[in-house]
């Protein structure tokens, strides 16, 4: 992958990260309680966290054949922002599967956070300048957990919102839009920007347009609404499935 890419000298690996192996998804696949009823990906991510939590975990530095590939990634990071650089730090999933602040125990293995994006790459509060909050445009969970207001599977699919998930290729349930949810994510992750994605699915005029002017009147009142409620700015909004399909209001 990284040959066709033609990206050899641009990945880089940190020394500590952890390295998940077939025993680990094995024993994560065999817990009937994390792969039916949490709704695990069966990945092996837990189990592999349980192995670092007991100090028994490999980490990258641990094997050979990746050493053209390993770094230090916290000295890097905070070395560009020294030179002023900007960099973008990536999260994964959302705030209610956060180990501690989620639908406990419909989680995840870890804090996904904003703050804990930071701690893991090793970067300080104090060297943040924005976080933005990534909002669907109406809530999906796969597995087991609550969900406010639920469709059904067929009411979901008339909508067009039934997903499927990309890791476990599991039906994802769905919900509307829930403002009391984002406001606590907005108000936990300390956000200064919110993202909303998908917002040609619950719009359908809003398909591939780039200027807010020219959304719908429907879909710019619940822009208006969403930033009303969160008390921060929408300033980038998803209008289809391409990377380019997207209104900047940032400038």
């Amino acid at each position: 992958e990284i040959e066709n890419t033609d990206v050899k000298n641009r990945i880089c690996v940190d020394y500590n990260s952890g390295i998940m192996s077939d025993e680990h998804v094995s024993r994560e696949k065999g817990d009937e309680q994390l792969m039916k009823k949490i709704g695990s990906t069966g990945s092996g991510v837990g189990t592999a966290m349980v192995d670092r939590v007991l100090r028994s975990l490999k980490l990258a530095k641990d094997y050979p054949e990746l050493s053209p590939f390993l770094t230090n990634v916290a000295e890097e990071v905070n070395a560009a922002l020294d030179r002023g650089e900007a960099i973008l730090l990536e999260g994964t999933q959302g705030l209610y599967l956060s180990l501690y602040h989620g639908t406990y125990p419909y989680v995840t293995s870890r804090d996904v956070t904003a703050s804990a994006v930071c701690s893991e790459v090793g970067v300080g509060p104090r060297r943040v300048d924005e976080v933005i909050v990534v909002l669907k445009a109406y809530v999906t969970r796969v597995g087991e957990g609550p969900l406010e207001g639920e469709l059904s599977e067929e009411e979901a699919a008339k909508r067009g919102w039934l997903e499927v998930a990309t890791v476990t290729g599991r039906k994802r349930r769905a919900a509307p839009f829930n403002f009391k949810m984002a406001r606590r994510a907005v108000k936990i992750n300390s956000a200064s920007q919110v993202a909303i994605t998908k917002l040609d699915t619950v719009f359908k005029g809003a398909y591939g347009l780039k200027d807010f002017e020219k959304l719908p009147l429907e879909a710019k009142e619940f822009i208006e609404e969403v930033e009303e409620e969160v008390g921060v700015p929408v300033t980038l909004i998803s209008t289809g499935p391409d990377v380019y399909q997207v209104i900047d209001r940032r400038s």
